[in-house]
Protein backbone atom coordinates (compact mmCIF):
# COMPACT_ATOMS: atom_id res chain seq x y z
CA UNK A 1 0.00 0.00 0.00
CA UNK A 2 1.43 3.57 -1.09
CA UNK A 3 1.77 6.42 1.60
CA UNK A 4 -1.02 8.73 1.19
CA UNK A 5 -3.25 5.46 0.58
CA UNK A 6 -2.32 4.90 4.20
CA UNK A 7 -2.45 8.19 5.64
CA UNK A 8 -6.48 7.72 3.98
CA UNK A 9 -7.12 5.23 6.01
CA UNK A 10 -5.76 5.58 9.35
CA UNK A 11 -6.82 9.64 9.12
CA UNK A 12 -10.52 8.24 8.52
CA UNK A 13 -9.88 5.51 11.11
CA UNK A 14 -8.86 8.16 13.47
CA UNK A 15 -12.05 10.52 12.62
CA UNK A 16 -14.08 7.62 12.92
CA UNK A 17 -13.29 6.53 16.27
CA UNK A 18 -12.37 10.54 17.51
CA UNK A 19 -16.34 11.17 17.01
CA UNK A 20 -17.52 8.10 18.35
CA UNK A 21 -16.11 8.34 21.81
CA UNK A 22 -16.82 12.27 22.05
CA UNK A 23 -20.28 11.63 20.89
CA UNK A 24 -20.79 8.51 23.24
CA UNK A 25 -18.88 11.12 26.16
CA UNK A 26 -21.29 13.56 25.65
CA UNK A 27 -24.42 11.61 25.59
CA UNK A 28 -23.39 9.54 29.05
CA UNK A 29 -22.65 13.56 30.08
CA UNK A 30 -25.82 15.19 29.18
CA UNK A 31 -27.86 11.81 30.30
CA UNK A 32 -26.19 12.12 34.02
CA UNK A 33 -27.12 15.65 34.35
CA UNK A 34 -30.04 15.24 32.75
CA UNK A 35 -31.46 12.68 36.02
CA UNK A 36 -29.90 14.63 38.56
CA UNK A 37 -31.64 17.70 37.23
CA UNK A 38 -35.11 15.81 37.06
CA UNK A 39 -34.27 14.22 40.74
CA UNK A 40 -33.51 17.56 42.01
CA UNK A 41 -36.81 19.15 40.91
CA UNK A 42 -38.45 16.01 41.79
CA UNK A 43 -37.36 17.04 45.50
CA UNK A 44 -38.10 20.87 45.16
CA UNK A 45 -40.18 21.66 42.80
CA UNK A 46 -40.33 25.81 43.87
CA UNK A 47 -36.38 25.67 42.36
CA UNK A 48 -37.87 24.66 38.89
CA UNK A 49 -36.23 27.75 37.45
CA UNK A 50 -33.11 27.76 38.64
CA UNK A 51 -32.42 24.63 38.49
CA UNK A 52 -33.88 24.47 34.73
CA UNK A 53 -31.57 27.40 33.94
CA UNK A 54 -28.12 25.84 34.98
CA UNK A 55 -29.13 22.55 33.75
CA UNK A 56 -29.04 24.55 29.98
CA UNK A 57 -25.46 26.01 30.64
CA UNK A 58 -24.14 22.55 31.78
CA UNK A 59 -26.17 21.06 28.95
CA UNK A 60 -24.46 23.38 26.62
CA UNK A 61 -20.79 22.72 27.97
CA UNK A 62 -21.13 19.21 28.15
CA UNK A 63 -22.05 19.55 23.83
CA UNK A 64 -19.35 21.33 23.26
CA UNK A 65 -17.47 18.34 23.90
CA UNK A 66 -18.83 16.72 20.83
CA UNK A 67 -18.76 19.63 18.90
CA UNK A 68 -14.74 19.70 19.57
CA UNK A 69 -14.78 15.91 18.52
CA UNK A 70 -16.81 16.87 15.28
CA UNK A 71 -14.25 19.99 14.45
CA UNK A 72 -11.02 17.65 15.24
CA UNK A 73 -12.69 14.52 13.13
CA UNK A 74 -13.26 17.09 10.22
CA UNK A 75 -9.42 18.48 10.39
CA UNK A 76 -8.15 15.18 10.32
CA UNK A 77 -10.45 13.97 6.91
CA UNK A 78 -9.73 17.67 5.38
CA UNK A 79 -7.21 19.45 6.34
CA UNK A 80 -4.76 16.70 7.37
CA UNK A 81 -1.34 18.04 7.71
CA UNK A 82 0.19 14.68 6.41
CA UNK A 83 -1.06 15.50 3.62
CA UNK A 84 1.41 17.93 2.16
CA UNK A 85 4.09 16.01 3.64
CA UNK A 86 3.45 12.81 1.64
CA UNK A 87 2.03 14.60 -1.63
CA UNK A 88 5.78 15.96 -1.54
CA UNK A 89 7.29 12.86 -0.95
CA UNK A 90 5.77 11.09 -3.66
CA UNK A 91 6.26 13.74 -6.06
CA UNK A 92 10.41 13.09 -5.55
Amino acid sequence: MDTIGLIGMMSTLAAGLCIAIGAIGSAIGEGMAAAAALRSIAQQPDQTAALTRTLFVSMAMIESTAIYAFVVSMILIFANPFWEYAISKAAN
